[in-house]
């Protein structure tokens, strides 16, 4: 692949662009280790939460997938020490690096003017919370007097539904999750001085992010960059052309594509990972764009009825030479990791399928893998990697 001219619309294969995207999302090529966790975070631009742990945490996996077997302290200790990194609405709730606080200050304006509250307050709630913490320092829902009435879970408190007002408009910061309950603090202790302002208006807001997420991405279409900070289409129409990225053709996309120009100036190469893929992973987390890059379809079936799931609640994706080449459904027993569930996509896939469940079996603190041969899609593979565990 040649390098091309600035404003000049490159023409990529189909393989050229999947290359380009697994080098800019950290699966090919050698792993910047020193840089570790936080190097993950600054390069993917946030990590996305999910309530759902089965071997671990989303949030875990995405550095596992990319590093290796890495800490899960480690993990934890990168992202909410040194205010490094808060959690903001991003392509969902993510975790994002603290350096993007000021672009997302477009994000906050508008709940500010737009605030879309389905709850009222009464007088001086909002206020109390703020002197609260001011007052308290960092502090749960709970710990600020209650996360819920005795409803349902959707019924929040007051104290709730203040904290979780003042986040949205950027006066109070998530500043870690704590047994997976929101940690709050107030911005002006949590964020740096120098990174503490909304001075920067909602186009270079959107300016930045799309550049982000075009270079976290290293090519896709106007969709696929535009939702990755859940972008309005429009907002990114109006900025595109001033953000830096490249307009490309990808054959067999259909549709206009754009990379980082960083991505087109040197042919993507060296080792690729195998590793489990979380579905919340960045790299596959949009299905249309999983399946024009990959030729593999998935989707979570974890809000699925047990009985219309065709590959398993919480099924992951197996990433192998660059290719998507099976799924696991996992579980742990004990110090067993449990294959529920194996969809193969052919032979090949088994090797990749054992040292994926191998690695990150020890990775969670297991000795021992099991499979369920008759929950294995190709039955005649099934005792090929039985043996593989073995």
């Amino acid at each position: 692949m040649t390098t091309v001219p600035r404003h000049t619309a490159a023409e990529l294969s189909a393989d050229e662009a999947r290359r380009i995207a697994l080098r800019a999302q950290g699966f090919l090529g050698a792993a910047d280790r020193r840089a570790g966790v936080r190097g993950v975070l600054r390069a993917l631009g946030q990590v996305q939460l999910d309530t759902i742990s089965v071997l671990a945490r989303s949030h875990e996996l995405i550095p596992y997938a990319r590093l290796g077997a890495v800490g899960r302290t480690t993990v934890e200790d990168a992202y909410w020490t040194d205010a490094h990194a808060f959690e903001y609405w991003s392509h969902a709730a993510c975790i994002l690096p603290v350096e993007e606080w000021p672009h997302f200050a477009f994000r906050r304006r508008a709940y500010r003017d737009r605030p879309h509250w389905h709850h009222d307050l009464s007088a001086g709630a909002y206020d109390k919370v703020i002197a609260q913490l001011r007052d308290e320092g960092p502090r749960t829902a709970t710990e600020l007097g209650g996360a819920k009435n005795k409803g349902e879970w959707w019924d929040w408190s007051e104290t709730k539904i203040a904290v979780e007002r003042a986040l949205m408009f950027g006066e109070v910061v998530v500043v870690e999750r704590r047994g997976w309950k929101r940690v709050y603090d107030l911005a002006e202790r949590a964020i740096p001085q120098a990174l503490l302002h909304d001075d920067l208006d909602d186009t270079e807001c959107v300016r930045r992010l799309v550049r982000q997420a075009g270079e976290a991405l290293g090519v896709g279409t106007r969709a696929d960059i535009a939702d990755y900070h859940r972008i309005k289409g429009e907002q990114f129409d109006a900025v595109v052309e001033a953000s830096g990225l490249v307009p490309v053709t990808v054959a067999g996309w259909g549709k206009p594509a754009w990379a980082d120009p960083a991505a087109l100036a040197s042919p993507p190469r060296g080792r690729h990972r195998t590793t489990l893929l979380s579905p919340f992973d960045s790299l596959i987390w949009e299905r249309a764009r999983t399946e024009r890059i990959f030729g593999f379809t998935h989707r979570l079936e974890a809000y699925v009825p047990k009985p219309k799931r065709v590959h398993g609640y919480f099924a992951m994706p197996v990433l192998a030479g660059g290719r998507l080449v099976g799924r696991v459904d996992p579980a742990r027993e004990g110090r067993t990791l449990v294959a529920r569930q194996v969809t193969l996509d052919g032979p090949k896939a088994v090797p990749a399928v054992a040292q994926a469940l191998r690695e990150a079996a020890e990775w969670v603190g297991c000795d021992a893998v099991s499979v369920v041969p008759d929950r294995v899609n190709r039955p005649e593979l099934a005792p090929e990697l039985v043996r593989a565990l073995s």
